[in-house]
């Protein structure tokens, strides 16, 4: 995937994170969730879009003795 369509895509969704933060009344703790969710979903798609989930997703913690 080219780099500028992952630029157009994080802008589009930050502005659209913002419009909705800015003019969507809603309860503060569900516009944190609705962040949250949104940041986590974009990091997963980046490291999709760059190949590096497979990497993090077989990541395995080794065993302490």
């Amino acid at each position: 995937m080219p780099l500028i369509n992952v630029v157009l895509v994080l802008l589009v969704v930050g502005i659209v994170l913002w419009l909705i933060n800015t003019y969507v009344p809603m309860a503060g703790s569900i516009k944190t969730i609705l962040n949250v969710v949104v940041v986590i979903a974009v990091c997963v798609w980046v490291l999709q879009a760059f190949g590096l989930w497979t990497a993090v997703a077989n990541y395995r913690v080794p065993a302490t003795r």
